[in-house]
């Protein structure tokens, strides 16, 4: 077992005082599952005072009996990898029993406790209520495992088992209810809950007679589970269990509409059963969390649409439809609105038109005008999800690529004389002539000479330049005006030719 040597002096020089120290809870999980753990969180029967005595740099700025001690994580400390600040805090808690749950979130009354096993009691399920202690004067690996609840048969088992009586933890805190489900999508092995990890018989009838319960959580709580659920290499099947469980009537009613909505010839899927297409495709595409919630969305607006029944059934301004109802949610549920809006827009224009050789370089400009440049590449994935979601096998055709192509066309600068570090007008006023053919003709020509060589593109060098053919006859500078229009027609031409190898058209 790999344990930060941070970690372990904290357990030492807690033991060293005559105090019982365990690692508890997440990270022994992780560890019996030989995960890293991304948390640890120390349990001990040391008092919050006792804890700071023996621990100066820390602070205590709660009633649950929770030490933040600060420690300084070395750079080839475990702690380090994905933290750029090398202070961290590891919370050392003492043993403690709640009661009480009026909100169904916090308890009202906390009391120190004097065993570990009272401390485990407490917690959510069992393969969260273990605890791991070590014996120093020997070594790391001596360790005992502290497991009351039989949490360790449970990881086993790929079981998500409460602690205790399930419906006694869910009205005690209620987010435990979304967690459970969580828990499940994470940790299930083969990417579906049915062959990875399953929620305990019991359990389970517990969740789905207290989902009401979910009710009195905040916004926000709902809202990081959803995502973490959403953000798992198994996010459909997350979605899935939650409407399984009945809790997706709480957290999102508006994507329950489609279940068993028939769609039309273009579609073999109901809507709800399209929409988690969609978003197992992005979730095991490892898109990001905007694209895998905007694919899960992207025709949310579909059952409020629809017209007709059967094949030829319609379907008409669904996204425009969808996207009201996205931005209504995603405020609901309390979304940063940066997140929100930019949803929000791939749900409303994923339905854009494009065949090639149809569409023009001003309606793709349009577009990306509409969608944002910064959101063109995540609304083409929404749309591989669409097309996948649908049982199309090829998640880029080609017309995909050829717009991606029109894309990165239109939105480059292309080469002409405005890269010049001397324009038309610097050049009159440096030769002393008015506007004419001539300008165009030294202009054309400088152009020539940076496509050859872009080191000479400084204003130094092209006003020297500029004064040498100044004094060409018309004959000579036509010439090399001409040279340098040929020139930069072909280089345009490669620039391009560069642009559909890169996106294979």
């Amino acid at each position: 077992m790999t344990i930060p040597k941070e970690v372990k002096d904290i357990l030492q020089q807690l033991e060293a005082a005559n105090f019982q120290a365990f690692v508890v809870g997440g990270c022994v999980r992780d560890l019996l599952l030989k995960r890293e753990p991304k948390d640890w969180d120390i349990a001990t029967n040391a008092t919050p005072e006792e804890i700071q005595k023996i621990f100066p740099d820390s602070f205590y700025e709660n009633t649950f009996g929770t030490v933040g001690v600060k420690i300084k994580s070395n750079e080839n400390s475990s702690l380090n990898a994905e933290v750029a600040d090398p202070i961290r805090v590891i919370e050392v808690t003492t043993f403690r029993t709640e009661s009480g749950y009026s909100d169904q979130r916090h308890p009202d009354e906390v009391k120190f406790a004097k065993t570990i096993e009272e401390d485990l009691q407490r917690r959510d399920f069992t393969i969260n209520a273990m605890a791991l202690s070590f014996d120093y004067k020997l070594s790391t690996t001596n360790y005992k495992l502290i497991d009351p609840f039989a949490g360790q048969a449970d990881l086993k088992n790929k079981l998500i088992r409460a602690v205790g009586n399930p419906g006694e933890r869910f009205r005690e805190d209620a987010l435990r209810l979304m967690r459970a489900v969580r828990l499940a999508t994470e940790l299930s092995a083969q990417g579906r809950p049915a062959s990875g990890w399953n929620i305990e018989a019991e359990t389970m009838a517990a969740i789905q007679a207290n989902a009401g319960l979910l009710q009195a959580i905040s916004a926000e709580r709902v809202r990081d589970e959803l995502v973490k659920i959403v953000n798992t290499a198994q996010g459909d099947a997350g979605i899935q269990l939650l409407e399984n469980v009945g809790l997706l009537q709480y957290i999102l009613p508006e994507l329950r509409e489609g279940i068993g909505v028939e769609q039309n010839l273009h579609h073999i899927y109901t809507v709800w059963e399209h929409n988690l297409r969609a978003l197992r495709y992005t979730c095991e595409k490892g898109y990001s969390l905007a694209v895998r919630l905007a694919a899960l969305l992207h025709d949310v607006g579909k059952p409020r649409s629809k017209r007709g029944e059967g094949r030829n059934s319609t379907f008409y301004a669904h996204e425009m439809i969808g996207a009201k109802m996205t931005g209504k949610l995603l405020a609901r549920l309390k979304f940063p609105s940066e997140l929100a809006d930019k949803i929000t827009k791939l749900v409303r224009w994923h339905l854009f038109y494009y065949n090639v050789g149809e569409v023009t370089e001003t309606s793709v400009r349009r577009l990306v005008a509409n969608i944002g440049k910064e959101n063109v590449e995540d609304l083409i994935k929404v749309r591989e999800g669409d097309r996948i979601g649908s049982g199309t096998p090829k998640a880029m055709p080609y017309k995909l690529r050829h717009l991606k192509f029109m894309i990165d066309k239109v939105a480059r600068d292309p080469l002409s004389p405005k890269m010049l570090k001397l324009n038309g007008s610097e050049l009159m006023t440096l030769l002393q002539i008015d506007p004419g053919p001539k300008v165009g003709m030294i202009i054309a020509a400088l152009m020539n000479e940076v496509l050859d060589d872009p080191a000479k593109n400084t204003k130094e060098y092209l006003s020297q330049r500029a004064r040498e053919l100044i004094r060409f006859s018309e004959a000579d500078l036509n010439e090399l005006a001409k040279q340098g229009k040929e020139k930069l027609g072909e280089e345009e031409e490669k620039e391009i030719q560069k642009i559909k190898q890169k996106h294979y058209v």
